[in-house]
This record gives structure tokens, sequence and C-alpha cells, in this order.
């Protein structure tokens, strides 16, 4: 969504490296590319000057000119005031102190409404709430049964007693008093959140806007959430204040994150209407939605990462004791077969896009065409080759010898190179991780600071200590108590060996020197030289 901007921000940032002290023309020019940025990426031209002046009237504060690297001064003064524009903090839905929270959603038609109530109904469901979806949709042809079935899917009950306007039936029933009746089925039935989907508009319909108001007067809401499709642009602006004047809101929803548009009605809504952006939609499956974050979205714009936001998916979609197991097999050399392997990949898969999952890391920004094209079947090829293999093929995969790997290319439907590269990376992953689980650090690779078992160097291209030994020469101690003891041992006798015999006599018998110097054969009056 935001792809442009990203980089043209990072292109504008890049001019301001290695200076150490910035000028007013610096400053100016960089107001005016990002300026250019913002009004490329279809940001409102008011929201436009407010950053831009925000941004250069704290450039040319003490707090830049004191600064020990302008550059990055200037980047943090641009973050947060991207953190202000998208509303500052976390906005969270407000539940009912008594009988079920209502919340009503409207918008524009082809927003994604109906889809949005069945992803706000599951992520309801995982903050441990019983959501109901009401079908108060009555304009659309096959919205009750679109509601319906998405209900369905995430496994929440929809109420729907008019059929809408569906095939054969003109006359769908009145929104109005579905949406009264809602409120008392939910409390017969004890759902304590109600999400009401109700029509859609083609543009600013003064009749349909009144249905909505007299929805609204009819249930009183605790939340009305305005869902506007991000890809819209300019236009998504002007609706929105058109809702808030006819209607009301208290919240907006936006979906389409994940499309290929430039993001300003993101950038812009907060701004003009004054409310705040609670929920964002990015993807097509149900579980692809969740809190907008102002914070985590301006820094995944400065491609900064969105670490935290990973590390919440992670949580959900991990299992913690398959996961322990799996580490303990690790500190045991040989112990993480195949079917571990198989069994954390599917565990990664349920975290969504590989895509997705790699945009989140810091700096990905300049890795995002090798992203785009990244063919997310390969993990099923990778699940089938695994599961084309015997149980015992799969604890211990240096069994699989050619005959072997032939029956599980042809059982995956894959090549015999598909079958070697697949094993022959994983006893390399397997070694690597190993390594780090026992405290090695990554074979092969230079040691980093302030990492056990790597001894980096204190700048770059300083000198390596010896293979096997730590800082000043001296052997790395094993963290297995037993061989550490086994290590001091060994040390302790080639010092006691070393003080007694210096130079290096197996037998410890004395040296005969004179003897000695007369077998090196050295020339004539060389004793000269040695007095």
């Amino acid at each position: 969504m935001f792809a442009t901007l990203s980089d043209r921000l990072a292109d504008t940032f890049k001019n301001l490296r290695g200076k150490g002290r910035l000028s007013e023309a610096d400053i100016d020019a960089t107001a005016r590319e990002i300026r250019i940025a913002l009004l490329e990426a279809d940001v409102a031209l008011p929201v436009v000057k407010e950053f831009v002046g925000a941004v250069k009237e704290r450039a040319r504060s003490e707090e830049v000119s004191g600064a020990l690297n302008p550059a990055q001064q200037i980047i943090k003064i641009v973050h947060e005031e991207l953190v202000t524009i998208l509303g500052g903090e976390t906005r969270r839905l407000r539940y009912a102190k008594s009988g079920p929270t209502v919340i009503m959603l409207a918008g524009l038609q082809g927003a994604g409404k109906t889809t949005l109530a069945a992803k706000l109904a599951l992520w309801l469901k995982d903050q441990d709430k019983t959501p109901m979806l009401v079908a108060a949709d009555l304009q659309r042809p096959n919205a009750v049964q679109q509601l319906q079935v998405n209900g369905e899917r995430v496994g929440v009950p929809v109420f729907a007693p008019e059929p809408g306007n569906a095939q054969g039936v003109e006359h769908g029933g009145d929104p109005v008093d579905v949406a009264r009746r809602s409120i008392e089925e939910a409390k017969r039935k004890l759902h304590d959140v109600v999400i009401i989907d109700t029509a859609g508009r083609l543009g600013v319909d003064a009749e349909l806007m009144k249905q909505a108001a007299d929805i609204r007067d009819a249930v009183q809401p605790d939340e009305v959430l305005f869902v506007v499709d991000a890809m819209i642009g300019q236009d998504a602006v002007t609706t929105a204040q058109a809702f808030l004047d006819g209607v009301g809101y208290d919240g907006v929803v936006l979906t389409k994150l994940d499309g290929d548009a430039r993001g300003g009605a993101a950038l812009s809504i907060r701004s003009i209407t004054g409310k705040p952006v609670m929920f964002a939609s990015s993807g097509e499956k149900m579980t692809d939605f969740d809190l907008f974050h102002p914070d985590r979205m301006a820094s995944r714009i400065l491609d900064m990462g969105d670490m935290l936001t990973l590390i919440e998916q992670a949580e959900k979609a991990f299992d913690s004791e398959q996961s322990l197991k799996a580490a303990e097999k690790l500190a045991t050399k040989g112990g993480f077969t195949l079917e571990d392997f198989l069994q954390q990949m599917m565990q990664i898969r349920k975290l969504g896009s590989m895509t997705k999952i790699m945009g989140m890391l810091p700096g990905m920004g300049q890795f995002r065409d090798q992203l785009e094209n990244f063919d997310e079947r390969e993990i099923d090829r990778i699940q089938a080759i695994i599961q084309s293999m015997t149980p015992a093929e799969r604890a211990n995969p240096k069994i699989i010898d050619g005959s072997r790997r032939a029956r599980i290319a042809a059982g995956s439907g894959r090549q015999v190179s598909d079958v070697n590269q697949l094993v022959d990376r994983f006893f390399e992953a397997r070694k690597m991780m190993e390594s780090m689980a026992r405290g090695g650090g990554v074979p092969g690779m230079p040691g980093m600071p302030g990492m056990p078992g790597l001894g980096g160097g204190k700048r770059a291209g300083a000198r390596q200590a010896p293979q096997g030994k730590g800082k000043k020469g001296k052997k790395r101690v094993s963290g297995n108590p037993a061989k550490a003891a086994q290590q001091k041992a060994a040390q302790k006798a080639a010092s006691a060996e070393k003080s007694a015999n210096p130079f290096g006599n197996p037998d410890g018998a004395e040296v005969d020197y004179e003897k000695a110097a007369e077998q090196l054969n050295l020339p004539k009056d060389f004793s000269q030289f040695l007095k």
C-alpha cells in the first residue's frame, strides 16, 4: 500500500547521510521532497501542508542543530509527525457496561462491510467475546446470504429474520425493525456483542443515509464504525466527511490495505474528520484483520519494520509446548528431525503470507522486488517432499540413498534434484541451529559482540583470534560441565609438560646441546657470531 511513499522517503533521507550539520537549504530541499512524496501518495493537500510545516519548524529547532546525527534526528521527527496524523494512540473498542455491546457498520457499497463484519466477529471471538452478526443489509441482492456464509466460516451465529433483496423477493423487509429485534435476540441468547451490517450506498444517497440514521436511533449503538476502501484515494475523504455529517461515527475501519493503491486515504482521514482509524483489514483471509496501531504503521512507512505485530502474530500461531520440544531436540546433536522441521514450518505458515512476514522486518524495503516475486507455493513443495518420506527417513535423513530419493521424488511429483537440495539444506540448517542452541554461534560466520559463543572484534577488519580461542588467544571453555573439566585437566597437563621441558622433548630427558650443535653442520668460523 505505502510502497511508493516509502521509497520516496528513503531516497530523501539518503541525501542527508554523512552530514554533520544541516543548512537551511538542506532543510528546504528535504521538506520539498517530503511534500512531493506525500502528494504522489494521494494525501489530501491540507494534510500535506500541515505535515510539512510541522517537520520544517522542528527541523530548524535546537533538537536538530544540536544533535550528533542530524539525519537520524530528521527521520525521528518525520516518524513522530506520521504517528500524529495517523491518530497518535491506538483507539480500542468501548464495551457497554451492561447488556450487549452494539457495533454498527456503515459505508459505501463495495467497501467490504459484509466480509469485514465476519472478520470483526472472529477477532472478537479471539478476545473471548460471544458476538452475533445481524443481517440488516436488505438492499443489496444476496447480502443476507453472503453474511450467513461468512458467519458459518468463522463460527458466529447470524440473525437474519428477513430474506432481503434475494432472487424472487422484491421487498426484503424493514432493516430498522431487524436491527431493533436483534438486540432482544442477543439478550435472550446471551451474546455480549452485536455487529449490525447495514446497507451500502453507491454514493451520498439522502434516502439511504436517513435509513442508517434511523437504525442508529433505534439501537443506540456503542460504536458506529465507518468502513472505507483504502484504495479509492481522495474520494474516501469526501465520503467520510459526508457520512460524518449525515450519520455520525466513532471510528474508521480501513479495508484492502494489501492493495497497490498509494494509501493517501489512510493518511488523510484522521486529520480531515478528526475520527481515529480503529481497525485495518489487509487481506482476503478472515484472520487478516487487527487493531490499527499508528506508531507501527508509521514505522512500516519508514521501513523500520513492525516487530511488535510480528511477535503478537507468532504468539497466536505458535504452539509453545511444541516449540519447547523442538528447542530441546536442537540441544542434542542429531535430535532435530525432518518431522520436527515440517511441524515448525507449518507453524510459520499459520502466520500468513511469507511476503507479509518478511515485510515486517526492518530494512526489507530494499528487497521489495524479491519479496513480491517470492513463490508461496515453495512451502507446499517442501511439505509434499517430506510427507512422501517414511517415518524412518524423516527421523534419520542420512539413510536416504539414491533409490530412496528417486522414490520420494516420484511420490511428491518433484525432481530428484529437489529432494537432494532439501536434504542438503536441512543438514546445513540443523548444523547452524544446533550450534546456536549450544551458544556456539553461526558456523562459518565471524563473531558478533554481545552474543554468547561469538568472539567479535572491536572494529570491522580487526584481526580475529585463532579458531577455537577467545580473547588474547585463550582457548574457549565449553558450556558443558563435563567437557569443561576435561579441557581444564588437559590444559593443566600441557602446561606442566611445557614448564618442565620448554623444548617439547617427549621423554623429558636432558638435551645435549653441544652434540646437537655439531649435528647442525654450521659453516666454518660460525662460532665467532655466537660470542
